[in-house]
């Protein structure tokens, strides 16, 4: 059932992809029927029991017991449940070049529900907030459906792969369901798309996959089905995820910051066996584990069990890695390390704000530099602000930002950009996209409540 290979200390796994079990398909990924020579069946390995949708990914709050509207409706009613953007000059919707050096169940036959009044405008919003539209899903025109056998997933962690002579945004997802008429739903723990879309008007533009494609829209098992990128170690006797956070290139190298998920548990939280760090050389096509970056909880390592990379600001040579600990209850920390040296954990250094120093090598020394709740975030450094800046969701679940001088900051307020209350089912995950330094910025957001991902697009004040 598997075997490994070595590249230098990363041991690269490959397993038999998992199966998911017999619940039905959910939210708009329910409607998938698959197409003529798609019934591509995967395959479970004993031993893994996975879920549809993780019941610990869904945001605390969020309700998704009432149906759904009829699909043809779902992008007209997130459109009618965003405010309005304020005017901007259309050659701003591009987004600039990186800097230098810079991844069947039958419909459900329920009543659709009554129409939901759009809420006024959130003050504290900038006014350029609005959704762009899908960037998976069965309203897609990605046509993720049939190009990547996609019918519902989330996340969507982009970064830059930081080749020149391809330049690309890789995208990593987490748990993914395909054509639910297939056995197992053709489950998969991860999937990664690839874009070289500069104009964002409508979504993030993903070419087809094709098979040992480096360049290709997506690493695929067969034309049609994005594979599993990411395999189990067998690290932990209980595994029900393996889950990307946070992604960067160093050179021509693609990493990956994950967890191993133990369980989920309720809304919003869950348990970790660890994280750890893979490595892609070929543009996210194939990829390894290194042992030695493996976080157990403890001793520190519990608040860096979820990832955030951070490419800093001129004059800086440290690469950062933000953490934050299981679920979306904890504060964020954050620690440095030299790109060559991202698989030494020795080499890390963290941030005390009670000493006012870098600690090497001691996770445990780490204090909060953002106070918790807080949930999956991304960061970048933004040349338009020339400050750092996060994203994330806060305990209210609204999407927010805050700056900061420096990575270990002082961090300024939250500002928020998104409400929980714009998009009920519940929104999750802002992951900021690489080419959006400047003054507008686009970012991927998950909907529970249709388990897939959409391009949001903020213009700062």
């Amino acid at each position: 059932m598997a075997s490994a290979v070595t590249i230098g200390l990363c041991a690269v796994i490959g397993v038999t992809p998992p199966l998911a079990n017999a619940e039905p398909c959910e939210g708009a990924a329910a409607a998938a029927q698959p197409l003529p020579g798609q019934a591509f069946e995967i395959p479970s390995p004993s031993g893994i029991s996975p879920f549809n949708r993780p019941i610990g990914h869904k945001p605390v709050g969020a309700n998704d017991a009432a149906p759904l509207p009829k699909l043809g409706l779902l992008p007209a009613l997130l459109k009618a449940l965003t405010p309005p953007a304020a005017p901007v000059q259309k050659e701003a919707a591009v987004v600039p070049s990186p800097r230098p050096g810079g991844t069947v169940a039958q419909p459900s036959e329920a009543a659709e529900p009554a129409p939901v009044a759009a809420p006024a405008p959130v003050s504290t919003a900038p006014p350029g907030t609005s959704l762009v539209g899908w960037v998976t899903g069965p309203d897609s025109p990605n046509d993720t459906i049939k190009k990547f056998a996609v019918t519902g997933t989330d996340l969507g962690i982009m970064w830059d792969n930081g080749d020149p002579a391809n330049n690309q945004v890789l995208m990593a997802f987490g748990d993914t369901n395909g054509y639910c008429g297939i056995p197992g739903k053709q489950w998969r723990y991860n999937a990664l798309f690839r874009s070289q879309d500069r104009s964002l008007a409508n979504t993030v533009a993903v070419p087809n996959g094709a098979v040992a494609k480096r360049y290709s829209g997506s690493p695929v098992w067969r034309p049609g089905i994005s594979k599993q990128i990411i395999n189990t170690i067998g690290q932990a006797p209980q595994e029900t995820g393996i889950i990307p956070t946070a992604g960067v290139a160093v050179g021509r190298n693609q990493y990956l910051n994950f967890m191993s998920i133990k369980s989920w548990n309720s809304n919003g939280a869950w348990s970790t066996n660890y994280s750890a760090i893979a490595m892609s050389p070929d543009n996210g096509e194939s990829w390894g584990v290194y042992p030695g970056t493996i976080r157990t909880p403890g001793s520190g390592n519990e608040n860096f069990q979820m990832g955030a990379f951070l490419k800093p600001g001129p004059g800086d040579d440290y690469l950062y890695t933000f953490g934050t600990p299981n679920g979306r209850g904890g504060s964020a920390y954050v620690a440095r390390v030299a790109p060559a040296l991202i698989p030494d954990l020795a080499k890390y250094e963290y941030w005390n704000s009670g000493s006012n120093t870098w600690v090497p090598g001691d996770p445990a020394a780490a204090t909060p530099v953002i106070p918790g709740p807080v949930g999956e975030m991304s960061a970048q450094y933004n040349t338009y602000l020339k400050q750092y800046l996060v994203l994330y969701c806060n305990g209210p679940n609204d999407v927010v930002m805050r700056t900061a001088p420096a990575p270990q900051g002082p961090w300024g307020p939250e500002q928020v950009l998104v409400t929980s209350g714009e998009f009920p089912g519940g929104i999750y995950a802002p992951y900021l996209h690489p080419w959006s330094t400047g003054k507008e910025l686009y970012y991927t957001l998950s909907l529970w409540s249709a388990y897939n991902v959409m391009l949001m697009h903020t213009v700062l004040p």
